[in-house]
C-alpha cells in the first residue's frame, strides 16, 4: 500500500468535459458575493449602527469605527469619498457636487476610502475568477467545487471587512498615516490614508496582475496546436513553476492588510502561501509528472523555483 500523502484538490485536474450547472453556480455566488460586500461596509451617515456588518459585531459585544470613537482613530478617515472630493472647503458656501447626478454613483461616493477599496477588491476578484472559469480554464469543475470556491472567497472577504469594521483590528489604527491631497478639493488640511492601505493596495493590483496575464499566457499557449502536449514556459512561466499562486498571495494578503493593516496582511499572505506552496504545488506536481513525465522533469531543472521566483 502508497504511503503518499493525497492532498485535496477541487478541480478536475486533465478531465476537460463542460461542466455548465458548475460554471453557472459559480459565476452566481461570486456576484452574490458583490451586494453582501456592500451591505457589511455601507451605512447611513444619520444612522452610523445601520451597517449589516456593524450590527453582526454589536451584536457580538464587539466595538466598532463607526460606533465607538477613539482618540486614536482621525475621523478625517472616516469621511466619504464624496467630502474628499468636495471643491468646497469646509463651511463655505458654495455647493458640495450633487452626486445624485451620477446615480448608481451615490452609494459608493458615500463610503469612507478604505471601505471603497475593500468594496472594489471584492468586485475585483470575483471578476477575475468569472473570466478565469469561463476564458482560461478548460478543466472540469463541478457545482460542488463551485459553492466550495465561492463560500472560501465570500467567506474571506467578509472577514476581512468585518476586521476593518471592528475597531481593535480595524486598519484605519495602523501607522504611519501617508498625508495627500485631493486635486478637487480646496480645503486648507489634507487627507490622511495608512501606509499599509497603500501598499496593500499596490500587492493587490501586483498580485491580480501576475495571476491573471500568467494564467492567460498559459491559456494561449495551449490554445496553439504546435503546442499540444506541451509544458508552457513562456512569459511568466520562466520566472517560476507555479507563478500563478505567487499572484494569488499577493492580491490575498494585499486585500487583508487594507482591512485590517500590517499584521493581518501579513499573517493572510504567510498562510496562503504555505497553503498553496504544501498542498496546491504538492497536487500540481503529482499531476503534471503524470502528463508531462521527463518534459515537467527537464521544467523543473530549467525553472527550480517553484512560487517565488529566485526565492522558493
Amino acid at each position: 500500500m502508497s504511503d503518499r500523502k493525497k492532498y485535496f484538490d477541487l478541480i478536475q485536474r486533465g478531465e476537460k468535459k463542460p461542466t455548465p450547472s458548475g460554471t453557472l453556480t459559480f459565476i452566481g455566488l461570486r456576484l452574490a458575493d458583490i451586494p453582501l460586500q456592500h451591505a457589511l461596509l455601507s451605512r447611513s451617515a444619520a444612522a452610523p449602527a445601520s451597517s449589516f456588518g456593524v450590527r453582526i459585531l454589536s451584536s457580538l459585544g464587539l466595538p466598532t469605527i463607526f460606533t465607538h470613537t477613539s482618540t486614536s482613530l482621525p475621523s478625517s478617515l472616516l469621511l466619504p469619498i464624496n467630502s474628499l472630493l468636495s471643491a468646497s472647503p469646509p463651511g463655505s458656501a458654495s455647493p458640495a457636487p450633487d452626486w445624485s447626478l451620477l446615480g448608481c454613483m451615490t452609494p459608493l461616493t458615500n463610503l469612507p476610502l478604505t471601505s471603497l477599496l475593500l468594496l472594489l477588491m471584492s468586485v475585483g476578484s470575483a471578476a477575475k475568477q468569472i473570466y478565469w472559469k469561463v476564458a482560461l480554464s478548460e478543466d472540469s469543475f463541478p457545482a460542488s467545487a463551485a459553492v466550495a470556491v465561492s463560500i472560501y472567497n465570500t467567506v474571506v472577504n467578509s472577514a476581512n471587512a468585518l476586521l476593518f469594521l471592528a475597531l481593535g483590528t480595524t486598519s484605519l489604527l495602523s501607522r504611519p498615516l501617508v498625508s495627500f491631497r485631493s486635486p478637487a478639493s480646496s480645503s486648507a488640511s489634507p487627507s490622511s490614508v495608512p501606509l499599509s492601505t497603500v501598499v496593500g493596495t499596490l500587492l493587490y493590483v501586483v498580485g491580480m496582475g501576475i495571476e491573471t496575464i500568467s494564467e492567460r499566457q498559459r491559456a494561449e499557449f495551449k490554445s496553439r496546436a504546435e503546442n499540444k502536449g506541451k509544458v508552457c514556459k513562456e512569459g511568466l512561466w520562466r520566472w517560476a513553476r507555479h507563478v500563478n499562486y505567487l499572484g494569488y498571495t499577493l492580491w490575498r494578503g494585499g486585500y487583508c492588510m487594507v482591512g485590517s493593516g500590517w499584521m493581518g496582511g501579513i499573517l493572510m499572505g504567510l498562510w496562503q502561501g504555505w497553503d498553496l506552496s504544501q498542498r496546491a504545488v504538492a497536487v500540481q506536481d503529482e499531476y503534471c509528472s503524470g502528463r508531462y513525465g521527463e518534459q515537467w522533469v527537464q521544467f523543473k531543472y530549467e525553472v527550480p523555483y517553484r512560487i517565488i521566483p529566485g526565492v522558493y
